[in-house]
């Protein structure tokens, strides 16, 4: 399964993005910013945007972990 490396809300947030932000400039709806506190994966799109907003790879932000 593949999972977040950082607490992706708390980076935004840190970078000056709060939720409110991504909202009303329409950076990110609403439903992908619930999906990130549930820690659940937003889509390839999504995660270019936030890429783009903490000028990271998106191998800073998630990790495959071996169910093994």
């Amino acid at each position: 399964p593949v999972q977040y490396k950082i607490d992706v809300l708390a980076a935004l947030k840190a970078a000056g993005y709060n939720s409110v932000r991504l909202r009303n400039e329409k950076i990110i709806g609403q439903r992908q910013i619930q999906q990130l506190r549930d820690g659940e994966l937003v889509s390839w799109l999504v995660i270019g945007r936030i890429c783009s907003l903490l000028r990271c790879q998106p191998g800073d932000l998630v990790e495959y972990i071996d169910g093994d």
